[in-house]
């Protein structure tokens, strides 16, 4: 059961406020326009999935909130910081200390082992978990010493999610995190997701195109055309055990 609700609430526990976004890349002699004027507030330790058909512009808001990208026209303020008129070292510094990536390919370096996989974000961060606290989070305590090759797709996504929450970002963002996964091991990774949220209260934000797993979410973006084409609050929040597709 969800609640619709406006885009924008003006609520002051605000972590991301992002006024009417827009994102026209250039193909060719063609103008392709992702994002047709999005306001969106997100929340401190909030659970949001993003719902919506390939080409809905999830992905490239998200890009957009996490300093991958910039929009075309538009502000995004991250707590007090205007990341729109922030230089490209800002965004660095921005990306390396305040916001977790979690993509559909794990992207692990096949030549180390989960724990230096962990390691190579815990060493340049400012206040990391051990990399041994980050995949005993994951439930992978056991796997430390495992090279990529030796874990299974869940497990390796879920070293991936440790990597991501070993520097303890505030946001952690998440495009199509099951995407590669089979119904049964996406629905590890989510729990690991959820557990990840409600323990370290890292406000996470999942893109998919899959609607059952909207159920978990606190609220749910739908995207259409590169707008957000509605807003719902779920009621009563799934289990991720309870979910099946």
């Amino acid at each position: 059961m969800a609640d619709r609700e406006h885009p924008h609430e003006n609520r002051p526990d605000a972590v991301f406020h992002a006024h009417d976004i827009t994102k026209v890349y250039r193909v060719g002699e063609v103008d392709v326009t992702a994002l047709r004027g999005i306001t969106l507030d997100l929340y401190a330790g909030e659970f949001v999935v993003f719902l919506g058909a390939s080409g809905s512009g999830k992905s490239t808001f998200l890009n957009i909130l996490g300093g991958l990208d910039v929009p075309t026209t538009g502000e995004v303020v991250y707590r007090d910081w205007k990341l729109t008129r922030a230089t490209e070292r800002e965004l660095t510094d921005y990306r390396r200390h305040h916001v977790g990536f979690v993509f559909q390919f794990y992207n692990l370096i096949p030549s180390l082992t989960a724990r230096e996989n962990v390691q190579v974000v815990t060493e340049i961060a400012d206040d990391p978990l051990a990399p041994e606290e980050a995949l005993d989070l994951v439930g992978l305590g056991r796997r430390l010493d495992h090279f990529p090759a030796q874990l299974s797709g869940g497990e390796q996504q879920r070293v991936a999610i440790a990597r991501a929450v070993a520097k303890r970002p505030t946001v952690l963002l998440c495009d199509e995190p099951t995407g590669a996964l089979d119904s049964q091991t996406g629905v590890v990774v989510l729990s690991v997701l959820r557990r990840v949220n409600e323990e370290v209260g890292t406000t996470t934000a999942v893109i998919t195109h899959n609607a059952v797993i909207a159920q978990m979410a606190d609220r749910v973006v739908h995207m259409s055309d590169g707008r957000v084409s509605g807003i719902d609050t779920n009621v009563q929040r799934k289990a991720p055990e309870a979910l099946s597709w």
